[in-house]
């Protein structure tokens, strides 16, 4: 089953269990999805759909530090809640160690030896790591682990 009939079946199971909150959250990623299919007349594939649910769950854990910041606790319990949700969708998260050793194996290949390479090991790692981690996290492990 793709990304995108997981949704609609999981909307569907929203909708008859009356989970208005799950229901309304899926239904903004639908929109979102089909924003973008619109936008490039074409159906997205499982990849793309993926790319639109962790740029939609960056988004949330963005709002989710300002909201903080400011004090608001109830609209930050509420993006939360979202957050929540919208991981089920991806795939199994890597752990810090499992990053750490996918950087260094980056690291290792592009030969990068200094800060100054970061860039090409980013551009290199990515794609290994879409979707099951996060990229501040990435981003974090490449520079302990480039100095």
């Amino acid at each position: 089953m793709s990304l995108s009939e997981r949704l609609n079946e999981d909307m569907k199971l929203a909708m008859k269990s009356q989970a208005k909150f799950k229901l309304s959250v899926i239904r903004m990623v639908r929109a979102a999805i089909k924003n973008i299919e619109i936008d490039q007349r074409k159906t997205l594939d499982d990849q793309e759909v993926l790319d639109v649910l962790s740029r939609e769950i960056k988004q949330r854990r963005d709002s989710l530090q300002e909201f903080e910041k400011a004090g608001r606790e109830d609209l930050a319990e509420t993006v939360k809640a979202e957050i929540d949700i919208l991981i089920e969708y991806l795939p199994q998260q890597l752990t810090e160690e499992e990053v750490k050793a996918i950087v260094q194996q980056t690291i290792h290949e592009v030969g990068a030896s200094s800060k100054a390479d970061m860039g090409k090991v980013m551009g290199a790692l990515m794609p290994k790591v879409k979707g099951r981690a996060d990229g501040k996290i990435v981003n974090q492990a490449v520079q302990q682990l480039l100095v």
